[in-house]
């Protein structure tokens, strides 16, 4: 478990919180394909994924995805929404 606390942002530079590490689980389906799909899509956030891990096997119907982004509040829901567009996504989840 753990425990996130999101400070009130700066006015003057507009930043909506602070950013701390925030994991989250991907189920996708499609196999390996669609993981790699995944995977492309937390390379465009850039340095931002801390550590990633993936759990995809043979004749499983989904595999799974669990990653650590530095993030604050406001981009964890963006990226969300993100990924839930990707036509291999099942669901994302906060833990």
């Amino acid at each position: 478990m753990s425990i996130t606390i999101d400070r009130p942002g700066d006015v003057r530079t507009g930043t909506a919180g602070c950013r701390i590490l925030r994991r989250h689980t991907i189920v996708t389906t499609h196999g390996m394909d669609g993981v790699l799909l995944v995977a492309a899509e937390l390379r465009a956030c850039g340095g931002l994924v801390k550590e990633m891990a993936v759990d995809v096997r043979e004749g499983v119907g989904c595999s799974e995805l669990t990653c650590s982004v530095s993030m604050t509040a406001e981009e964890a829901a963006e990226f969300a929404t993100r990924l839930r567009a990707l036509p291999s996504v099942e669901s994302v989840d906060p833990y």
